[in-house]
């Protein structure tokens, strides 16, 4: 099995793709600890190395934050292999089903901004390690949750205000401003 690993705009976040599905189509976790990660035994298994800050599991990619005090030098090799075995003996990413997306109940204000973000949004931040989840609409405010790369990234409030804020205020004009949430 080859990995393939590709930097991201956070510097903290390395991007590994195996060259197998993940959590196949429409499917993220992102954890932040083990004690989150339960429910996955690939986040578990990155976590068991000493310097690992988050784990971020998206359709054919794995990204992976580091702490500050450790390097990729070091933590890269064991990263590598952790994730080759899990792949290759078989391992499910997750045993966790991923939430199926539904629009129902939403106004079509709501209706609009999510699908511009599963459309636009996602996909492209998809390819840079990271995914942005919609978490509500407020008084004009989209409020949008930041995983894998994004978050943490010193170019996430560059893309969320330059990016993301000007293309939902461009197709939907009650979009007054986009904020990040945790």
């Amino acid at each position: 099995m080859f990995i393939q690993t590709e930097t991201t705009p956070n510097p903290m976040t390395l991007k590994f793709i195996p060259g197998v599905p993940v959590m196949g189509q429409g499917g993220t976790a992102f954890y932040t600890d083990a004690g989150a990660a339960k429910g996955s035994p690939l986040a578990l298994a990155l976590f068991d190395i000493n310097g690992v800050r988050a784990v971020f599991l998206g359709a054919d990619f794995v990204t992976v934050t580091r702490a500050e005090d450790s390097s990729w030098e070091a933590l890269k090799p064991g990263l590598l292999t952790a994730i080759m075995e899990h792949f290759v003996s078989g391992g499910k990413a997750s045993n966790e089903v991923a939430a199926e997306t539904s629009y129902e109940g939403d106004d079509e204000i709501v209706k609009q901004i999510r699908e511009l973000i599963d459309t636009r949004v996602r996909p492209a931040v998809a390819q840079d390690g990271g995914d942005i989840i919609y978490r509500g609409f407020e008084d004009g405010i989209v409020k949008l949750e930041l995983h894998g790369s994004c978050s943490g990234c010193p170019s996430s409030t560059a893309t969320l205000k330059n990016g993301i804020e000007n293309m939902l205020r461009h197709y939907v004009p009650e979009v007054i401003a986009v904020e990040a949430v945790a």
